[in-house]
């Protein structure tokens, strides 16, 4: 990347946005930066059409990463790790997994039928296994390393204080 390729101060900022806080979506910049939306939406384009950033779809928000230094699987755990209640379900399974969903409904103070939604959604990135026990279903998180890697290495870019409290319990081990 050449210093003129970050030129504008709006595109230099944005950048740096997304470099910090790695996963962030349109919205979210809108809400942290004081540009107007068609300047972020223009600076986003022009960055992805210049390779300098990656975009990822999570289902719900399209996602922005600095180009080349997130592989798919690692877009796909920091995609969650973005999500509130799965980042809340990855760091309870990471502490005391492997969970049933009414042992997860219980800790996260979530109603029964919600946090099957959320698990089915990391299911289905391949973020948790699951596995029948009897009459109950069990998940665990599939890559444990990965995600506690990326989790520890971009944790000031999470506002989730209830998560952090769980893993600093995890690492007291």
């Amino acid at each position: 990347m050449s210093d003129r390729d970050l030129e504008l101060a709006s595109r230099r900022t944005i950048y740096q946005q997304i470099a910090d806080t790695p996963g962030v979506h349109s919205r979210a910049l809108l809400d942290d930066l004081e540009y107007a939306q068609g300047t972020v939406q223009y600076q986003l384009r022009w960055l992805g059409d210049e390779g300098l950033i990656d975009v990822s779809d999570d289902g719900k928000y399209t996602r922005y990463y600095p180009a080349a230094e997130f592989d798919e699987a690692d877009r796909t755990v920091m995609n969650a790790l973005r999500r509130e209640y799965s980042r809340r379900i990855l760091a309870h399974l990471l502490t005391d997994g492997p969970l049933s969903t009414a042992e997860l409904s219980d800790r996260l103070d979530k109603a029964k039928s919600t946090v099957p939604w959320h698990l089915s959604k990391l299911a289905e990135a391949d973020l948790v296994t699951k596995e029948r026990d009897g009459r109950s279903v069990v998940y665990e998180v599939s890559d444990p390393d990965r995600v506690e890697y990326l989790y520890t290495i971009h944790r000031r870019s999470f506002t989730d204080k209830i998560v952090d409290r769980i893993l600093d319990l995890w690492d007291s081990y």
